[in-house]
């Protein structure tokens, strides 16, 4: 602080202390419910913070991994989300892609249209009829193409597509190569930051989806997971009495630890993937928003 007035020394410590202070409000909740999940059942019936575990117990855990209709509704979940991602992030790229060549004919009315679609629905009724329409209740390919493509995911790559140079893709063709060369072979290997931005933001979509769980399916055995959480945390005792526990075992957990287990569950797959992503999602979103 060296060289700094008297006002700026202020702004600099209210400044840091505001942001100390936001960082606990966001922090606090995760441990809550990490410490939570963690602590004896009979010691967390009062409630209160958790700092700590109250005492130590992984019978929470036990319960919801031992939920059939959990590990089924995972396993949902990570076909849908891996089938999302490999789908949305190719037809992303490639709208994206023809939208960013200045060639394309009807450049900006395909553009427009896309953006229409960022601030009008065709709404839940006619969607809902046109999936069932298509044969695809009760199928992953319900819980995978409706959501696959997004106007904003569309735009940001648009925007780092448009950064990269026109005389890469000029000098590709002098030697020959066709559009799907440039695409594969020059434009794709430059977007490894972007791709891995946007493959993040359609992963966390349909790992975070019920709602297509709740449209689109009839059976619970095709549930996604966070359509199975909302069911455990709405009605425990059921979905325990459910999961072919013995009553032994269920008297050792309660309702608000084996809520706290069974977010954890469908939270830790994230947390995961996350910080192997982290260093192309910051560079790629960055560019990606810049960029244009």
């Amino acid at each position: 602080m060296i060289g700094l007035s008297k006002g700026e020394r202020l702004f600099l410590v209210l400044n840091q202390l505001f942001f100390i202070i936001l960082m606990v409000m966001m922090i606090y909740p995760f441990w809550y419910i990490v410490m939570g999940s963690l602590s004896e059942p009979e010691m967390t019936m009062g409630g209160g913070f958790f700092l700590k575990p109250e005492g130590f117990s992984l019978s929470a855990y036990k319960a919801v991994l031992q939920n059939v209709s959990l590990l089924t509704s995972f396993q949902v979940t990570v076909i849908s989300t891996l089938g999302g991602v490999l789908i949305g992030t190719f037809f992303t790229a490639t709208t994206a892609y023809a939208l960013s060549r200045k060639r394309l004919r009807g450049q900006k009315t395909f553009a427009l249209l896309v953006l229409f679609t960022m601030l009008f629905s065709g709404g839940l009724i006619p969607t809902y009829l046109l999936v069932k329409g298509l044969g695809m209740i009760d199928s992953y390919w319900a819980l995978i193409l409706p959501n696959a493509m997004g106007a904003w995911n569309i735009f940001v790559m648009l925007s780092f597509f448009r950064g990269i140079p026109d005389e890469l893709e000029e000098a590709a063709k002098i030697d020959g190569a066709g559009d799907l060369t440039v695409f594969f072979r020059i434009v794709l290997p430059l977007s490894n930051a972007v791709i891995a931005t946007i493959s993040l933001f359609i992963a966390v979509g349909y790992w975070n989806d019920f709602f297509s769980s709740l449209l689109y399916m009839t059976e619970k055995n095709m549930w996604q997971l966070q359509m199975v959480l909302n069911d455990i945390i709405s009605n425990t005792s059921a979905a325990t009495e459910q999961s072919g526990l013995s009553i032994g075992f269920q008297n050792q957990v309660n309702v608000f630890t084996v809520r706290m287990a069974a977010i954890m569950v469908s939270t830790i797959p994230i947390l995961i993937v996350y910080p192997f992503l982290q260093k192309h999602f910051v560079k790629g979103a960055l560019i990606g928003s810049v960029k244009g």
